[in-house]
């Protein structure tokens, strides 16, 4: 099991960048 870590401050990008996993792990779930 692969574990994603983000670290850092908060900022702009910080939480696209979040949203954007999200959304690829799940898009990931779908096709396993």
């Amino acid at each position: 099991m692969r574990k994603i870590a983000i670290y850092g401050k908060g900022g702009i990008g910080n939480s696209t960048t979040t949203q954007n996993t999200v959304a690829g792990l799940a898009e990931l779930r779908r096709t396993l």
